[in-house]
């Protein structure tokens, strides 16, 4: 049968063909695939809304939150349920199982409204329709800022609802979403003194109102063939029609005429106050408008076409309302993408730089020439399974690249020797394909199991980090293929002829380096003893050293944007949070590193980052977006944040953030409390946040029940109301209408419908001192009575802000920042102190934050490591079929942790799950190393060799290509070091492969020594 590279020889103008196919093929799809700045993972979590006015926290909890949490506990893959109880509002967060495939998740959340829409019966009078939101992971990667100071909120959305038809244009474009738009409302303003001059009650112009306003249906009547539908007229056309309602002739003696409601009331059109939400941008009022991809869409095209569309509206838009981007993720993936082509043909150029030097001109060429097309093919096998380039898949063909190498090296280390020693070239070829192929095979396919942990996590994580290994499989079996067709073609072609007849053939192995290596190995041979006892010496070491490298989860983001919470006491209102981050935004703005800052008042920004979480609406609450110029400035400007805030808001929780890299985690330590009071949970919260002020590397100490709130608790009187026939409900009107105001109808305007507002004038609203003297009147009666009649007292009381429940527990978590450290060596610091505090019986504690992210992303990965290795293993054991060699490889793999300990600890860098990936990957680029050397050694003894001969000469052979292959990782990942999120991996694999190369080239010859009984000859040096 004809070898593989003997087909390829003589079939030499068709691989030629087929080079120059996959060669434009690779161009082709490099320019056509989907481009992102890291890789995508689905967000399993929903939110569902219930609203319940008028309702406490506890009430909320028992009534609402309950009846909730019983109905999403029966999906069959729910996580956890979380759900916050506050005042008037149910808000439950619903995680799935992070081990769904992300294509079934939409299916759960069918089952979810099913589940949902049962208990609705059970809810109580008054409680709202659930509001289930499926769609919280959506990513808003645009995000445009409109500002028009001299232009009303109406105006702006007019301008924003423009902007948003013509991007829902653009084929790349899923959604258009607007924030920051304010309820128009029509506000009456009415004095309940002129009222009762005039002997009208409020609930009498409520009625007028509310009947005018209302669409009425007055039935239809057959015409002839047709039925034909009447409409009745009088509906409100404009707010002067409010002003001339009627609402009877005057009952006073200096009136004689018709009122109407103008006579006796200010009539206006304004913003509902307080507003539920307030944006602005670089001090000015503005309004968000948010573009999400559509699913595999470009977003690098998406947001050309972005872009196009406003220069194309900026003819439409009047003087003085400007677009500005909060977020242009475009911008971000071609920055991300351009720096890591950049890093991949730094790391390319180096290692083609490597072979010439080390290989020889031709050899080097032909190496580097298949390098670049296996990077080429496998761009186009990442494009036919519908993958994107991003950070990861980009950096997973920087880590292979020794590896894809290391397979063209091998053969062309063959062909060469062969040649050299007078071998034909193309005997040389088939013969050199033939010893190398199957143990290439066999190691490559061994590279490649040793990431399949990765491809197996079904985490987030997992999820997010796929891509490493999809990449790393298809280009290493890309290179072996490669590497057995094109390869040999190629030194047939290109590589000088052997010596010819008569000339003494030259010793490939003759040079200075070769020799040194020579003398060490039989040194180490020699002195097999003491070499693996200072080994398992080192290792030893290496395991005491690890437990000194601090741990961490991701690190965080290079983007050029800082995420600035701001949190006032809880139950401050809304213009006060406005008006101390109006101030924070001009004194950040000063800073000569910021661009622009934008905050988003009483809820967090919407999803314009896969890894963020949005905040739930709440007005003591607010966040600053900062966009700086250069990613430079960031550690500066945050420093410059964080002391400014410090010193000028002691009264405020300020957390002044770099943006996440990978699955978020809200603070990086966190310590849950679970039990039935919450008085208890707050003490054992108090406990646990006092130990982590004690630590000096902690900073942003919190719990996330935050402060109780003031009440003003209204005695109601049963047995009075029912003397002077007023309700409970009647008067929690009474009280909301006086303050608030109630609403009493609608007037429609096009499409837009504006609620209309009962209320007495401003300054009647904010005496607390007459409300006693309030008229409370059942609807549709004439006579009531003070609420000083039904109420018996009125005092300032407090109650929680809310009530939070883990799978229908009540739970509290404490929370903290590591200020310089990382956040778990700060968890283990103060975790024994914390874990002694004293439960009482019913209450338990559990981890959180990136303690818990890390350790369930670990498990993930580890509990792929035993098929991982299992795979390994059949394959090792398959290509030597014995149980010897595996046995020799498995001793020598754990001792490459010496060489990880060590890089972690010299550069002072944390064990995170980049570099727990760093660590797996090493095994098998170890493992292939090894390999190929042991397949070495057996030939050469099955060939007849002198036993030891034998073994040295092996592992002389093998010098050049693992120095090479090591070299060509090593100096090729050197890019990888000046970014923060793969510079942890990138040490452990180069100062662990360093290291390994050694264990290649001296343990592993002498673990063969042992294990086969080969002598060392005595007088050998």
């Amino acid at each position: 049968m004809m070898n593989i590279a003997e087909l390829a020889i003589t079939k030499k103008s068709f691989f030629l063909f087929l080079t120059l196919v996959l060669s434009i093929a690779g161009v082709i799809a490099y320019f056509s695939m989907g481009k992102l700045e890291d890789p995508e993972f689905t967000i399993k979590t929903a939110v569902i809304i219930t609203p319940y006015p008028g309702a406490s926290p506890t009430e909320v909890e028992n009534e609402v939150s309950d009846h909730v949490e019983k109905a999403v506990m029966r999906l069959d893959q729910l996580d956890y349920v979380q759900t916050e109880s506050r005042p008037g509002v149910s808000i439950a967060h619903v995680h799935l199982k992070e081990d769904i495939p992300a294509d079934e998740v939409p299916q759960h959340w069918d089952r979810l409204r099913h589940r949902i829409a049962d208990i609705r019966p059970d809810l109580p009078p008054g409680a709202g329709e659930p509001e289930i939101i499926d769609d919280f992971g959506d990513v808003y990667g645009v995000l445009i800022a409109l500002t028009g100071e001299d232009y009303s909120y109406s105006e702006l959305l007019d301008y924003a609802e423009m902007i948003q038809k013509e991007l829902l244009l653009a084929d790349e474009v899923a959604r258009v979403e607007i924030w920051g738009q304010q309820q128009e409302t029509v506000f009456v303003d009415i004095s309940r003194a002129r009222l009762a001059e005039l002997d009208l009650s409020m609930n009498q112009v409520m009625g007028f109102l509310e009947s005018s306003s209302m669409a009425a249906d007055a039935g239809k009547a057959d015409l002839g063939r047709e039925r034909v539908r009447f409409v009745l007229g009088g509906q409100f056309e404009s707010v002067q029609d409010i002003r001339e309602l009627e609402l009877g002739y005057a009952r006073h003696p200096e009136l004689e005429s018709m009122i109407q409601l103008g006579d006796i009331a200010e009539v206006r059109r304004g913003y509902l106050d307080p507003p539920a939400t307030l944006i602005r941008h670089d001090g000015q009022k503005a309004l968000a408008i948010g573009v999400s991809t559509v699913s595999g869409g470009n977003v690098v095209h998406m947001g050309q076409q972005v872009q196009d569309a406003l220069e194309s509206l900026q003819d439409r838009l009047p003087v003085g309302v400007q677009t500005d981007f909060v977020a242009f993720q475009a911008d971000k993936v071609t920055e991300a993408i351009n720096t890591f082509m950049l890093n991949l043909l730094q790391a390319v150029t180096i290692v083609i730089l490597l072979l010439l030097v080390f290989m020889g001109i031709r050899s080097g060429l032909i190496i580097g020439s298949g390098l670049l097309l296996t990077i080429l093919v496998t761009f186009t096998l990442m494009l036919a399974l519908g993958m994107d380039m991003d950070r990861v898949s980009l950096g997973a063909l920087i880590i292979s690249l020794g590896m894809i190498v290391d397979n063209a090296i091998v053969v062309t280390e063959g062909m060469l020797v062969k040649i050299q020693t007078g071998t034909r070239r193309l005997q040389a070829a088939v013969e050199s394909v033939r010893e190398t192929g199957w143990p290439l095979l066999g190691a490559t396919l061994v590279a490649v199991f040793a990431f399949m942990p990765i491809v197996l996590a079904s985490d987030d994580t997992g999820e997010y980090t796929r891509g490493l290994f999809l990449v790393i499989a298809i280009s290493l079996i890309s290179s072996w293929i490669l590497a057995m067709t094109l390869t040999p073609l190629w030194c047939h072609m290109f590589l000088r002829r052997g010596k010819a007849q008569g000339q003494e053939p030259s010793d490939p192995y003759a040079g200075r380096i070769y020799q040194l290596y020579r003398r060490l190995l039989h040194l180490c041979l020699r002195r097999k003893k003491s070499l693996l006892a200072g080994m398992a010496l080192l290792f030893v070491l290496a395991v005491m050293g690890f437990y000194l490298v601090d741990k961490t989860f991701f690190p965080p983001s290079t983007r050029p944007q800082l995420k600035l919470d701001y949190w006032l006491p809880e139950g401050t209102r809304i213009h006060s949070t406005s008006q101390d981050l109006q101030k924070v935004e001009e004194d950040i703005l000063k800073h000569p590193g910021v661009e622009s800052v934008t905050s988003f008042i009483g809820e967090g920004a919407p999803r314009f980052y896969l890894a963020m979480e949005p905040h739930m609406p709440n007005p003591s609450f607010g966040q600053v977006i900062v966009n700086l110029y250069r990613a430079s400035d960031l550690d500066e400007v945050k420093e410059y944040a964080r002391g400014y805030l410090e010193e000028n808001y002691p009264h405020a929780q300020p957390r002044v953030r770099k943006f996440p890299m990978g699955p978020p985690v809200e603070f990086s330590v966190e310590v849950r409390f679970s039990g039935p009071d919450a008085q208890v949970l707050r003490g054992l919260a108090r406990q646990a946040e006092d130990i982590m002020y004690n630590d000096p590397d902690s900073r942003e100490v919190r719990s996330d029940w935050r402060q109780m709130v003031k009440t003003y608790d209204l005695d109601y009187s049963q047995s009075r109301g029912i003397r002077f026939g007023v309700t409970r409900e009647d008067a929690a009107r009474a009280v909301k209408l006086n303050f608030d105001g109630l609403q009493a109808g609608l007037y429609r305007e096009g499409d837009r419908m504006l609620p209309i507002i009962l209320r007495p004038p401003e300054e009647s609203r904010q005496r607390l001192e007459d409300m006693f003297a309030l008229d409370v009147r059942p609807m549709g009666e004439t006579r009531g009575a003070p609420l000083g009649q039904v109420v018996s007292s009125a005092t300032l009381g407090w109650e929680e802000g809310v009530i939070i429940r883990r799978d229908r527990q009540k739970t509290i978590t404490a929370q903290c920042e590591a200020d310089q450290g990382g956040g778990q060596a700060l968890m283990e610091r103060i975790r024994s102190d914390i874990e002694a505090i004293e439960l009482p019986p019913g209450y338990r504690m559990q981890w959180g934050g990136e303690y818990e992210q890390s350790r369930d992303s670990q498990k993930e990965v580890f509990s792929g490591v035993p098929i991982s290795f299992l795979f390994m293993a059949l394959a090792v054991v398959a290509l030597f079929n014995t149980l010897r060699q595996p046995l020799i490889i498995a001793m020598v793999l754990p001792l490459a942790m010496i060489g990880v300990t060590l890089g972690l600890l010299a550069t002072s860098q944390p064990f995170g799950f980049m570099a727990l990936l760093g660590t797996l990957s090493l095994s098998g680029m170890l493992i292939k190393n090894v390999v190929v050397l042991l397949d070495r050694i057996d030939n050469n003894l099955a060939s007849g060799e002198e036993p030891y001969q034998g073994l040295v000469n092996a592992s002389v052979s093998r010098l050049r290509p693992v120095m090479m292959a090591t070299l060509s990782t090593v100096m090729g990942m050197t890019p990888l070091l000046l970014d923060i999120f793969w510079l942890s991996m990138a040490i452990a694999i180069i100062c662990g492969l360093t290291f390994a190369s050694v264990l290649t080239l001296l343990v592993a010859p002498v673990l063969y020594a042992l294990f086969f009984g080969i002598k060392t000859p005595e007088g050998n040096t």
